[in-house]
């Protein structure tokens, strides 16, 4: 079985780690394809785990160093590169499906392999998902979102770096912005939802701040709908949660619009 985990992951970083996107995105499905794999069995996910302090079979590194990349990290072209001196590799722009994508499977590293939250925060995991959530379309956006939760929990350090890299202004002001598309409006009162629930009764940082950002973001009134309606039963069934999730979740935003 380790091999079979190791050759599903070579294949899959070889082709996510290439210059152009639609070879990069052939990558990130095998990726997201053994992980979906890999997370319905346990001892494969213990496999999973062991191969992740393999360099050369570190998932989250090459996410970031390839679709995952901002444009300004893309090499400056010089002198020497346009007269053949050295060659100069630019790796084509990342599409909005190959984003989402490579979001999926950070997602599902972090939520598999907690050791991979750190990989990420070496690579200001954080402020580059802001930067997404602020710049990028509805698709990325969501994916963004989920990606966030899997990278903050049990993660006190990425959960400081998301308050510092302005992660609570940035999810509001999508929340807000009422010419964005619902579903993605919805998904960051859901976001903001999940995150009161775990911050609930707890009082160390980064926790502690977390109802002064509110209030100063939407306001004393909706802040203190959003601390109640966060406390939705924790003794539901996941699809009853879900349902009751997005009922506040739709509560918030009317308030937000009154």
């Amino acid at each position: 079985m380790y091999r079979e985990v190791t050759l599903s992951l070579r294949s899959g970083l070889r082709d996510a780690a290439a210059e152009f996107s639609f070879l990069r995105l052939r990558g990130l499905r095998k990726l997201l394809k053994s992980l979906q794999s890999i997370a319905g069995n346990d001892a494969a996910i213990a496999l999973f785990c062991q191969s992740q302090s393999i360099p050369e079979l570190q998932v989250v590194p090459v996410l970031f160093q390839n679709t995952l990349r901002q444009s300004k990290d893309q090499p400056k072209l010089k002198l020497d590169h346009i007269f053949g001196v050295e060659p100069l590799k630019i790796n084509s722009p990342a599409t909005d499906s190959e984003m989402a994508l490579a979001l999926r499977v950070l997602e599902g590293c972090c939520l598999i392999h907690r050791q991979s939250r750190d990989l990420a925060q070496h690579h200001n995991g954080i402020k580059v998902l802001v930067n997404i959530l602020s710049t990028r379309g509805a698709l990325e956006q969501g994916a963004c979102l989920d990606a966030f939760l899997s990278l903050m929990v049990d993660s006190s350090a990425n959960q400081r770096e998301f308050e510092i890299s302005g992660g609570y202004e940035t999810v509001v002001e999508c929340m807000k912005d009422v010419e964005a598309d619902e579903s993605i409006r919805l998904k960051c009162g859901e976001f903001l939802l999940l995150l009161l629930g775990q911050v609930n009764g707890r009082a160390e940082p980064p926790f502690a701040a977390m109802n002064g950002n509110l209030t100063r973001l939407v306001g004393e009134k909706c802040a203190s709908l959003m601390w109640a309606a966060s406390q939705f039963g924790s003794t539901l069934d996941p699809e009853q949660r879900q349902m009751a999730l997005s009922i506040q979740a739709r509560r918030v935003l009317e308030a937000l619009e009154t």
